[in-house]
């Protein structure tokens, strides 16, 4: 079992679940899979805009992370998320149609919401027209934010360094301090301050496509190897 290292400090993003899925749902439901379709659905729908918010049977099998955390198994995942669904729909969580679209047939599931509901009214009276989707919705290893960052490669994340790492999301973006700390890191100078000085250098020398600062002048050389920054940069 691969060990969780908990939720990060910072903004993290979030997925609303009613509460009656706590109170009615979560105790009659008996398995597993089942379960964790549900919470994929509430998770799925909400990333989702436009009137009628639905999952595609078949992108939810084609979801490579969603399935490895299902069975090591390829075809037994797809076997055991298929019969979720059925699941799913005859305990009413789920509302399921067919629509044709240019590739055949296509399952549709719907959250029995009043959304939900008129969409499958929607679908039942020929208002409804299916076109596909260009971006399939899919689980995705979220990147750590700055935080989690830190601490995984700098050192521990003091009051301190806390506040500093804040400030630094009000001035830098947070690609920025994300590559200043790999910099930091491949450079072996596992510091804040040396963090702080490349996040500064690319804010007053402007950052080229490549992650790197413009060249420096002479002047800038010695300003560096010399100066107040001669025990943060590396050259």
């Amino acid at each position: 079992m691969k060990a969780f290292n908990g939720f990060p400090p910072g903004k993290l993003y979030t997925t609303t679940v009613p509460n009656l899925f706590f109170s009615e749902l979560l105790p009659a439901i008996d398995d597993l899979v089942e379960l964790k379709l549900t919470l994929y659905c509430f998770w799925a729908l909400q990333q989702q805009e436009g009137e009628y918010r639905y999952l595609i049977q078949r992108e939810v099998l084609d979801d490579e992370l969603f399935l490895r955390g299902i069975d090591d198994d390829s075809a037994a995942a797809t076997q055991a998320v298929t019969a979720a669904f059925a699941k799913a729909t005859a305990r009413g969580t789920l509302l399921h149609v067919t629509v044709e679209s240019v590739n055949g047939p296509e399952d549709l599931y719907f959250m029995n919401t009043p959304r939900g509901r008129n969409a499958v009214q929607a679908v039942e009276e020929g208002r409804f027209e299916f076109g596909g989707r260009d971006c399939p919705v899919a689980l995705i290893i979220e990147r750590p934010n700055i935080y989690a960052l830190y601490e995984q490669n700098i050192g521990p994340l003091t009051p301190l360094i806390g506040d500093e790492l804040r400030q630094a999301e009000t001035d830098y973006p947070a690609a920025w301090i994300g590559e200043a700390i790999q910099l930091a890191v491949e450079r072996n100078k596992r510091s804040w301050r040396y963090i702080a000085a490349i996040l500064n250098r690319w804010q007053t020398e402007g950052k080229d496509d490549s992650g790197h600062a413009r060249q420096p002048s002479q002047a800038d050389r010695y300003r560096y190897v010399q100066g107040e920054f001669a025990d943060r940069v590396d050259y």
